[in-house]
């Protein structure tokens, strides 16, 4: 990690407009990476972790944030600095690691109690025109649901859970070891509750003791206009429950829209090749043209050209989350005939005469001589 010092995003690899919690996950990932305990009799690792939390340290601060962006290092080193951490960060350095702060204070202090649900990911087909202009669809995910004959807490009924004794409820157990930073005091989940905080000595038989169960559901999902492929949609809270009345996770919704048989989209513009006759667009025409909102006059021209594009404002795709819409594209293709009548030829040619353009000379060949026979 060959990156100068002094540029503390670059060090956590992020932008200069990164949020919060971006460079909170940032640091959180290199934290791990870098620490000593992780690279031991590693100097260059050791050095690069301390420049890393001093990154953390200034740019999780939103004043000396403010004053690094003015001034550079020299200016944000100027308040806040508490024995190297300042700003919760070794806190933040302890939860990077163990998943919670032993200094207390916060919800990171010994987080006992049942685990969250897991996120969920759902794929949701649409066609071109639900996608364009919004719609509701539904979704079934198969999912962890609340067991009702024990309301969710995994006890058989009757009977209720009780306080993990060997962690006493706190979910965790923790030990004091020697680092190169000094003591350090590590957590882990209680193997005895496995982090709950309390343990089921009569399990609910229907789930087991998990106090959830595993079913269908269907939910309506809003679908704003303008959505295309790729785009994901959260549902806060649409997740699996967790075991024995954990809180839920979300579910993950993503987006994929049909083709469809006229229009083509390029970001919030529609494009479209109109085929038009040679005698068309020599001449003009009056055309009702279908949009995705319905027929639109399109008056073509007398002597319009292949590759002339048509623009018609605001029929195009809506702005997600934004006002107005794109445009629709309509480019002309003109068609050359390549089978005619005799009647039809003899018109291109008298044609052709007027004009004075050399053209070929008839089809006298096998071909012309059987489509005489057949006619």
């Amino acid at each position: 990690m060959a990156t100068d010092a002094s540029d503390y995003y670059r060090l956590l690899g992020v932008a200069h407009d990164a949020e919060p919690d971006e460079i909170k996950r940032a640091y959180r990932r290199l934290a791990r990476e870098l620490h000593p305990d992780a690279n031991p009799g590693d100097a260059d690792a050791e050095t690069q972790f301390k420049q890393v939390a001093m990154a953390y340290e200034t740019l999780s601060d939103p004043e000396r944030r403010q004053r690094y962006d003015q001034f550079g290092p020299d200016g944000a080193a100027g308040g806040g600095m508490s024995g190297g951490f300042g700003g919760g960060g070794l806190g933040d350095l302890f939860d990077a690691f163990f998943g919670g702060n032993p200094f207390g204070g916060g919800a990171a202090s010994g987080q006992a109690g049942p685990a969250r649900g897991a996120d969920l990911e759902v794929t949701l087909e649409l066609s071109f025109t639900e996608a364009v202009f919004g719609t509701q669809a539904p979704v079934t995910v198969r999912t962890a649901v609340p067991c009702d004959d024990c309301e969710a807490t995994g006890a058989a009924p009757g009977t209720t859970a009780e306080t993990c004794g060997e962690c006493g409820g706190v979910g965790q157990v923790r030990r004091v070891r020697q680092s190169l930073l000094g003591q350090m005091v590590t957590a882990s989940p209680c193997p005895r509750c496995g982090g709950s905080g309390s343990i089921v000595p009569s399990p609910c038989p229907t789930c087991r003791g998990d106090g959830r169960l595993v079913e269908d559901r269907t939910y309506t999902v809003d679908i704003p206009a303008g959505i295309d492929t790729g785009s994901t949609l959260r549902l806060t809270g649409r997740g699996a429950v967790g075991p024995r009345g954990g809180p839920l996770g979300d579910l993950y919704v993503r987006v994929r829209v049909r083709s469809h048989d006229r229009f083509v989209r390029h970001n919030y513009d529609l494009a479209h090749e109109l085929h038009l006759s040679v005698a068309q667009a020599a001449l003009g025409a009056h055309l009702a043209f279908a949009t995705l909102d319905g027929d639109e006059d399109l008056l073509i021209p007398r002597g319009t050209q292949s590759g002339r594009i048509f623009r018609l404002r605001g029929r195009g795709v809506p702005h997600v989350e934004g006002r107005g819409r794109g445009d629709l594209l309509v480019q002309v293709v003109v068609d050359t005939p390549t089978d005619f009548t005799e009647e039809q030829e003899e018109a291109l040619r008298r044609f052709a005469e007027l004009r004075g353009d050399e053209v070929g000379p008839p089809d006298s060949g096998l071909l012309s001589k059987i489509r005489s026979a057949l006619k």
